[in-house]
């Protein structure tokens, strides 16, 4: 009896799947693309927190060289870190929002097949690009990471951390890019925010 019930069980399932796993990919999907735009809201928050905390600093530089005649050492080595924050990390938004400075000139110009080919080109070269940024920057990161940087003391892998941060993300961004590239001809692309 149990057979049976596990039989007709199974065999209503698989009459339901297709519908099923259709509708489970699209939440997936949705979900996946709501990830990767809160993931570049927050990397903006991040890197613009960090140019006011630059900014700040450089007036605390200032006012202690000038007015005080008491340079804080210290701001140098901080603004290093928070320079690479900020170039690294807010780079990377601009895969997600394609903002980046480009040339589209023979992309613009070429028949629409072929510029089909040349965007699916390019998102797969940035994943590539990201993917390998990722690994060797990983790999610096745990080289350097023993090592301390002089007068803030801490660990000077901190450095390439935001380049690993963004090698990750342009890999991300660039898969979100192929997979709406991918699904653009099966689906309408509403469906899928």
């Amino acid at each position: 009896m149990t057979s049976m019930h596990s039989t007709s069980a199974k065999a209503g399932a698989d009459t339901a799947s297709p519908h099923m796993a259709s509708h489970s990919g699209i939440v997936l999907l949705r979900y996946f693309f709501q990830s990767l735009d809160t993931l570049c809201r927050l990397s903006l928050w991040v890197s613009g927190t960090a140019m006011v905390v630059l900014t700040s600093i450089f007036g605390w530089l200032v006012f202690g060289r000038y007015v005080m005649n008491a340079t804080p050492t210290w701001v140098e080595q901080v603004a290093l870190l928070l320079v690479a924050l900020i170039g690294f990390v807010g780079a990377s938004t601009g895969v997600h929002e394609r903002s980046h400075l480009g040339v589209s000139f023979f992309r613009d110009i070429a028949p629409r097949p072929l510029q089909r080919i040349m965007d699916f080109l390019v998102h797969l070269i940035m994943a590539v690009f990201g993917s390998v940024m990722m690994v060797q920057t990983y790999y610096l990161v745990l080289f350097k990471w023993d090592a301390q940087i002089p007068l803030i003391n801490v660990p000077e892998g901190l450095r390439a951390v935001p380049l690993t941060f963004c090698g990750a993300a342009c890999l991300i961004y660039s898969v979100g890019h192929l997979i709406r590239f991918l699904l653009s001809r099966e689906q309408p692309s509403s469906s899928l925010r």
